[in-house]
């Protein structure tokens, strides 16, 4: 999953206003392999206020607009590539779910940690997948000193009630993909022991998309921050995510991404037992 910020305030600087511009990052990325493309219009930073739902859907629009033609310009990269790329849009407010996917979009990014049925109800009504992702409290709003006496029964108590929240409000289960939302609300403690134990997550027999790119407690680990130099803490967490069977990783830098997750299914695809699998 490609990252595509439109915003002129993302953490790792790689964000624009301009619509050229953004749609030549999408173009990039999907160049190098990426099989999603993940866009929003307002950066996660708590030290910056939300914008309104207005100038996040106007921020929106033009490149969902212009995302099938972009596509049509394109070829995929590789033979297991996704094709066409799957559209991802990364909001957590229903007015902005609402517009924006009846305009286009695949699945929706719901960084907001599902506090109703809203988001899931428009999913249901748009077809769209629903990300449902882990955290505490508003978006945007910094929550510090949070603490957990076991992160991953908090993570599977936490999925099995929105999981039901949303199959109650239309959504087939084929529809939902988990995030356990890593540095929302998190030390980086528990941030490391999610990496570590994300096989309990992936045991739950759904989608598990695994937030690695560039994150804080990649910094917090090798005392790095600036987030363009964590790249490959960046790749030691896409190791450990997929040979845990993480199905997903959402990345700012896709080229090394994906010659990540290539070089490791090429390794899983050799030797005697290859033939089998």
């Amino acid at each position: 999953m490609g990252i595509v910020n439109i915003n002129d305030d993302s953490f790792s600087g790689d964000g624009s206003l301009n619509i050229e511009e953004i749609c030549e990052m999408a173009k990039e990325s999907i160049r190098q392999g990426a099989d999603i493309i993940d866009v929003g219009a307002e950066s996660a930073r708590t030290n910056r206020d939300a914008i309104s739902c207005a100038e996040e859907v106007e921020r929106l629009a033009p490149f969902l607009h212009a995302f099938p033609t972009l596509v049509k310009e394109l070829e995929p990269q590789y033979e297991d590539q996704t094709w066409p790329p799957v559209l991802s849009i990364n909001t957590w407010r229903p007015e902005v779910a609402e517009a924006a996917l009846a305009i286009g979009g695949d699945i929706l990014n719901d960084m907001g940690a599902l506090p109703d049925d809203r988001n899931a109800r428009i999913c249901a009504e748009t077809g769209a997948a629903l990300l449902i992702m882990h955290s505490i409290g508003e978006p945007k709003v910094a929550q510090r000193g949070t603490s957990y006496s076991d992160i991953m029964e908090t993570l599977l108590e936490f999925f099995d009630k929105k999981i039901a929240m949303a199959k109650a409000a239309g959504i087939d289960e084929d529809q939902i993909l988990l995030d356990p939302g890593i540095d929302f609300a998190k030390e980086a403690s528990d941030n490391l022991l999610i990496y570590k134990e994300c096989a309990q997550l992936v045991a739950l027999g759904l989608p598990i998309l695994l937030p690695v790119s560039r994150k804080t407690v990649i910094g917090d680990v090798l005392g790095v921050d600036a987030p363009y130099d964590r790249d490959a803490g960046t790749v030691a967490c896409m190791v450990q995510g997929q040979l845990a069977g993480a199905h997903i990783f959402r990345v700012h830098n896709v080229e090394a991404a994906v010659a990540t997750t290539r070089t490791i299914a090429g390794m899983a695809e050799s030797g005697p037992d290859a033939t089998s699998q």
